[in-house]
């Protein structure tokens, strides 16, 4: 099977009316801003693959801003204080050729605070010719000048089961057969970041069927879709040994939220889970004053391993 196109990109809601609402008071709420033609400077939070980004540009699309009205920036790359000054300052200052321009800052919470502050003062200057749309993961990272000049949206995580029938749906689209088993291995692996997920999933379907993962795969890509299928099929140390070997060190408190995401994979009953819970809690403490990361994340998976007498 060709794939010239991104399935990410090709899935992707083009309009508000396309976009997975979880929230109807937001939903409501950005209905109201296209009725309006017009928004306020908006902060959007939650984790990676939750629809942030999206979510802006389909309002931007909805608003009709003509494209030569829109900056888009990604503040993980381009987040210092020149930056902000010379580029963004550059564009706010000209007239829009519409009612307002609109600045799409991805991953705010990689901009410094000096720049932050320099951001604040751009919003107050030019709140009548220009908008600001934030995204990030943390906001608790961007600062309260920013958060008392925007509105801010929590984006929730899709539901694991609206998570995996999104998938589904996007592999019966694409004609790639799958059985369930596996399709929930890949879930499992990326939940509750769908664009990961469904990035996972088109590099596993050439050849019209979505192929199993190899527990043997050095790939970075494809070590934890792997390990989900060791722990499903019991084989917890192989597991645990796999993800150790092949986690980075920038990756180790990921895999402890992924392990928080999934309890499933260490316990069905809820007093299992609840055990569970607190086990990845304590790694993630120790995660901050051990020596050695991996083998506190190896200690972890052993604890976990024993809720249900598994080795």
């Amino acid at each position: 099977m060709t794939k010239n196109y991104l399935w990410v990109e090709r899935y992707r809601p083009s309009s508000v009316t396309d976009y997975v609402w979880r929230d109807a008071t937001q939903e409501a709420q950005v209905r109201q801003w296209i009725s309006d033609a017009t928004i306020p400077h908006l902060l959007f939070s939650g984790g990676p693959g939750t629809g942030k980004t999206t979510l802006a540009k389909v309002l931007i699309h909805d608003l009709g801003v003509d494209d030569y009205d829109v900056l888009q920036i990604n503040a993980s790359r381009d987040n210092g204080v020149d930056f902000i000054r010379d580029k963004i300052e550059g564009f706010v200052s000209t007239m829009p050729f519409g009612e307002f321009k609109i600045v799409l800052l991805d991953e705010a919470d990689y901009l410094s605070p000096s720049a932050q502050a320099v951001l604040r003062g751009l919003m107050e200057t030019y709140s009548s010719s220009a908008r600001f749309i934030m995204t990030c993961n943390y906001p608790n990272k961007i600062i309260p000048a920013l958060h008392s000049r925007c509105q801010g949206f929590h984006i929730e995580r899709l539901d694991k089961t609206e998570f995996t029938a999104r998938a589904a749906t996007i592999l019966v689209e694409e004609n790639v057969d799958f059985d369930l088993d596996t399709l929930d291995v890949y879930v499992t692996a990326a939940y509750p970041d769908l664009r990961k997920c469904i990035n996972s999933l088109q590099s596993a379907s050439n050849g019209g069927s979505l192929s199993s993962a190899s527990n043997d795969s050095q790939s970075s890509t494809d070590y934890r879709i792997a390990a989900v299928d060791l722990f499903k099929s019991g084989k917890v140390r192989e597991a645990r040994k796999l993800l150790c070997n092949q986690v980075r060190s920038d990756e180790i408190e990921e895999v402890f939220r992924w392990m928080y995401d999934n309890l499933e994979l260490f316990s069905t009953t809820d007093e299992g889970q609840d055990r569970a819970i607190v086990i990845i809690r304590n790694g993630l403490v120790n995660h901050s004053m051990v020596a050695d990361a991996e083998i506190n994340l190896s200690a972890t998976l052993c604890e976990l391993a024993e809720i249900n007498g598994n080795s």
